[in-house]
């Protein structure tokens, strides 16, 4: 009985011990900023919906240093995970952004053609 409790004790504060141990989200954390940089540059400053999503990356981002510098990588881990969905998003909608806005573009300079064509005396 006394090997048994024993054993118990013992899984028990290995299990406590390990879980105090988690390692840093340094990889994560890389991803965010990348992401982050990558929106920035993009130009999400110019889309209102991917500008809400990039800051609140970058609001998730500080509340994941913050709880790193506690030794609370699990949380940071968490947060780091919920800013990367962000900034991905923000690259995401700015990227849709620029295509609508090369698109219109596309379509302009065609009809321009088109009437250009016409007027030279070009026939469908």
């Amino acid at each position: 009985m006394k090997t048994f409790i024993f054993t118990i004790i013992a899984t028990s504060l290995f299990a406590f011990g390990c879980a105090g141990n988690y390692p840093a989200p340094t990889q994560q954390m890389a991803d965010v900023q990348s992401a982050n940089r990558s929106a920035n540059e993009l130009g999400a400053q110019n889309n209102p919906k991917a500008q809400l999503h990039l800051k609140l990356a970058e609001e998730q981002l500080q509340k994941a240093k913050v709880a790193m510098e506690h030794d609370d990588n699990k949380s940071a881990e968490r947060l780091l995970t919920r800013a990367k969905a962000d900034a991905e998003l923000a690259v995401a909608l700015t990227r849709e952004d620029n295509a609508k806005a090369e698109a219109s573009k596309a379509v302009d300079q065609s009809n321009a053609q088109r009437v250009t064509n016409e007027e030279l005396g070009a026939h469908r």
